[in-house]
């Protein structure tokens, strides 16, 4: 079943890197705009599909869990070092946009938390017993 994982997790980046590509020429850049994102969020949303469904087994899970516990800290370095050498390279618009947007997803932060569930726990020493 392990090998399910695996098909899930490289479908998803096969479509992401098409999609990416076909976005960068729909905006006129001969590159991948995103693919990788693009697929991790595939991932993301086809495993949590599965989830609910009750269709995701643990073996499929834990081929999942292995392949994007390697696969994505590889990614995220190289699309680092690639994007630091391009904002240098591309001067202060690409260096405000990358701020802006690093700025953006921080001030997503509150508001995610405020749509998170509350989970209250009782005071030290207070239990119910009376």
């Amino acid at each position: 079943m392990t090998i399910y994982g695996t098909a899930i997790l490289a479908i998803c980046l096969l479509v992401g890197q098409i999609a990416g590509v076909l976005l960068g020429r729909a905006i006129g850049i001969d590159a991948n705009v995103g693919g990788v994102g693009i697929a991790m969020l595939m991932l993301i949303g086809v495993t949590s599909s599965l989830q609910h469904r009750g269709r995701l087994v643990p073996a499929t899970q834990n081929g999942i869990l292995f392949w994007s516990s390697v696969y994505i800290p590889v990614v995220v370095a190289m699309a680092a070092c690639q994007n630091v050498r391009g904002a240098l390279a591309g001067g202060a618009v690409a260096i405000v946009a990358g701020v802006a947007a690093a700025a953006a997803a921080f001030a997503m932060v509150p508001v995610i938390l405020r749509s998170a569930p509350v989970v209250r726990e009782p005071a030290d020493g207070v239990h119910g017993e009376a």
